[in-house]
Order: structure tokens, then sequence, then C-alpha cells
């Protein structure tokens, strides 16, 4: 079956998605927090983001090169760190990470996702990326830095903006606990997906395997959060210095929002700064990131990724015009995985990729240091 004749966008994946995974495991992967106010600014701020067409530049050959932190990939996108994955569908990591090698994209394994990084280093290509919740003692960190070392990841991405644990309300009602507890509302939901079920009968209950060494997986904690907020703290600058001496790759700093920001994460010896409102997903009173971007790109001279929102070529496309070096998706992967299964990440990359060329050629541009500035839409 041609994929592109039945899911031509990501959009396509979201819809069979939801109807392939049970209500409690969508509604972790697709909503945010409190009213899902900066969910949906994400969205509307990256559709106000326009370009004017060029025309009567004849045939054009595509280039979707980029260069980043040292590497040229084939294109300027990669995966996003997703947390508990394994829920979505099972063996999402190593599956995420098989796709991205094979593509030679970047992959961002979380530090909360369901299988370890021993268990997906055979799977890694050359750009594999580790993202750290950061662990509040000091033998935890150094030997999960040097457990993510050994295990073949280059650079690492320090999440900063989840100081608490978020409500995330319409997760709250689904009955979704962490870890999961199978209430006859659940085990309800599960029995109407059977591939879902089935799936996850294979490969056995979800868990949080990188912590497996430092937790025994038990708490009275809200049921938004996990036994990963037992063994994190809230980082400031001078855990960055810590992990700027810790760590000899590349170092990443995730969820910064605000332009003054840049300058000290520059001094402490960060090699770029992640842009990202967490997908909406930790605090609903913010302004999109791409609203954020432009400000911050005028405040360093840092490599700059971006995320939260994208679901197409042409919002990558968007990120690139407004400053970014590289866009990350987290979403968009975990759909094309509850859509497809094993098939569904590289059909999202071949989604972003024929997506990219196509608004390229609306723009006149054969490579991505063509692209014109956007423009702002009423």
């Amino acid at each position: 079956m041609d994929l592109h004749s039945s899911y031509p966008g990501i959009a396509d994946l979201k819809r069979r998605a939801k109807r392939r995974i049970p209500h409690f495991v969508w509604e972790y992967l697709d909503s945010g927090t409190g009213s899902e106010a900066t969910l949906r600014r994400n969205r509307v701020s990256l559709d106000r983001m326009g370009f004017l067409p060029s025309i009567l530049h004849g045939p054009l050959e595509f280039d979707t090169q980029r260069q980043f932190l040292g590497q040229t990939y084939p294109l300027p996108f990669g995966v996003a760190p997703i947390g508990m994955a394994g829920l979505i569908w099972p063996d999402a990591e190593e599956l995420l990470a098989r796709a991205a090698a094979t593509a030679g994209l970047p992959f961002t394994l979380s530090n909360v996702a369901t299988q370890s990084p021993e268990d997906v280093a055979p799977h890694l290509g050359q750009n594999a990326w580790f993202q750290l919740y950061p662990p509040k003692d000091p033998d935890i960190r150094r030997d999960l830095l040097d457990r993510v070392k050994q295990a073949g990841f280059s650079t690492l991405v320090m999440t900063a903006d989840v100081p608490v644990a978020s409500r995330r309300e319409r997760q709250t009602r689904s009955g979704l606990t962490n870890p999961p507890k199978l209430t006859p509302r659940l085990l309800m939901q599960i029995a109407q997906r059977p591939a879902w079920a089935m799936a996850m009968a294979r490969s056995g209950p979800p868990r949080m395997r990188t912590l497996d060494k430092y937790t025994d997986n038990s708490s009275n904690l809200p049921p938004t959060a996990h036994v990963g907020y037992l063994l994190r703290t809230s980082p400031d600058m001078e855990y960055v210095h810590w992990l700027r001496d810790a760590w000899d790759g590349n170092l990443i700093v995730k969820g910064v929002m605000r332009a003054e920001d840049a300058e000290p994460l520059k001094k402490a010896g960060v090699d770029a700064i992640w842009i990202s409102n967490h997908g909406g997903r930790q605090f609903d009173a913010a302004p999109s990131s791409i609203e954020a971007l432009p400000a911050i790109r005028a405040a360093t001279d840092l490599p700059l990724i971006f995320d939260s929102g994208v679901e197409s070529g042409l919002d990558i496309l968007r990120a690139l015009a407004l400053g970014a070096d590289f866009v990350m998706l987290g979403r968009g992967f975990m759909y094309g995985l509850a859509a497809l299964g094993q098939n569904g990440p590289a059909h999202v990359i071949d989604i972003l990729r024929q997506d990219l060329q196509a608004n390229m050629g609306q723009l006149g541009a054969e490579n991505l240091g063509q692209i014109p500035p956007s423009l702002t839409l009423d």
C-alpha cells in the first residue's frame, strides 16, 4: 500500500492514531496543561507566519541538508525526546532510533523513556542524543552520564523547564497514573483497541527502565508525576556549570523561552539552546515557541533548536526563517508510531521531506539558505 495515498499528512496519522490506541494513552500523548491555551497558541502562531511565493525560477533541484553542531544532516529536523513513549506503542524508542539512524537524523532518548540507554544502544546511529531530567544526587548524575556515554550517546540535552510536575488535567481525567494501574475503566478502554493490546501484551507493561537502577518504582506521587520526580532537582546555573565540566560532548539546554537566558548559558559553555514551551504541557500562560524565537535569535549567536507545535515541512521552514538552526518533533513521530507501528517513523520523515521540498519550490529556494524572510499574516 502507498502510505502517501492514505496518510499524506501528519494530521491523517493523528486521526488514525486516536482510533488505534486506548483513550487514556491518547490523552497522555495529545494533551497539554490547564485550558490548553498554550497548546493551541503554538498552532495559531505558526499559522500566522507566512511567506510571499516566488515565481519564474525554472526547474529546481532541492538540497535539504543542514549543518548543525559539526554534523551535516540530510534534513533539518530530528526526533525529540518523548517520555514513556513505549506506552504509546511498544518498543517505541527502538523503532524511533532505527528510523532516525537509517535517515541520518538525530534521535533523542528521554530520561524517562520505557527503554534504557543500554536497550537502544544497538540501534543508534551516529547522532544519538540523551535528554536529562537533572538528578539531584551527584552519584546518580555521574553514573547516568557514564551509562549514556558508554551506550554511544554523543550529545546531552538538559531539560530545564520542568521545575515541578504540571497538572495536565486531561491526562488526570483519563484515569492514567504513573506507573499505569489497570483499573476496570482502563481495561475497558484497552479492550476496545485490540491492535494496541496485542502489541503491548507481547512487550510487557511499560516502565521507566533507565531509572530501575535508582528506584523501586513505588511512590505516592500525584497522577501526572512519576518516579523520576523522586530523583530530579530543579537546576540552576551552578548545575549547568557542573554538567559542562562532567560531560565532554555537546551540551544543549532545553526549555529556553527568554532572550536574557542566552548569554549566561553561552558563558557557561553550552553548545546550543533549545527553544521550547514543552509542547504546551507545562505552563498554560506561556507564549508560543515561535513567538519567543526571534528575540532569542537576536540575543545570541549560539545555535538554536526549535520545537512545539511542528506538524509539517512548512512549519519547519517557518522556524528556520525566524532564526532556528534545527527543528525537533515529538508528537508527530508518536502519531506515526500509533497509527502505523514500525512503519510510522519512516513515513513521518518522508512526509516532512516531501512537504519541505514542495514548499521550497513555492519559494524558489533550492536550499535552506535561500528561504526568504517570513511575514505575519492576518
